[in-house]
């Protein structure tokens, strides 16, 4: 199968997510750079190019995530999923308090360990988002 995403879909998937990334939160209209569309399942792990398997991502989020489907967590044994945004709630598993996005669950945990979402600069333009009523989780 090709991870080719037609026209139609990738406008589809953008108006669903508001235009802004369905893991940080971070509206497209401050971005420098193209939000991409991700398979939440990549395509080499058996995801498909439907518009259940595709999700709204600026380029840290997906960069950072690649074809990964989740990770282990501390010295556990157990594969942790990423949270999915057609599946999970959003506020379940995260809350961003001072601009930091902290888990409320182990795939919230998993997620913000290999998006890497707090690293100082997003946090830091995170904080200033907020601060103008910007993003709202």
């Amino acid at each position: 199968m090709s991870a080719f995403v037609t026209k139609k879909n990738r406008e589809q998937v953008a108006q669903r997510a508001e235009f802004r990334c369905e893991y940080c939160l971070m509206p497209e209209k401050f971005s420098l750079f193209s939000f991409h569309i991700d398979h939440i399942r990549s395509i080499k792990h058996g995801g498909s190019n439907s518009l259940q398997n595709l999700a709204y991502s600026c380029g840290f989020c997906n960069g950072n995530k690649g074809t990964d489907l989740g990770t282990f967590l501390d010295d556990d044994e157990t594969l942790v999923r990423f949270f999915n945004p057609r599946k999970d709630i959003w506020q379940e598993h995260f809350e961003i308090i001072e601009g930091a996005i902290h888990e409320r669950s182990s795939i919230g945990k998993a997620t913000i360990k290999i998006f890497r979402f707090n690293d100082v600069e997003r946090v830091l333009e995170r904080k200033l988002l907020l601060s103008g009523g910007f993003i709202h989780p």
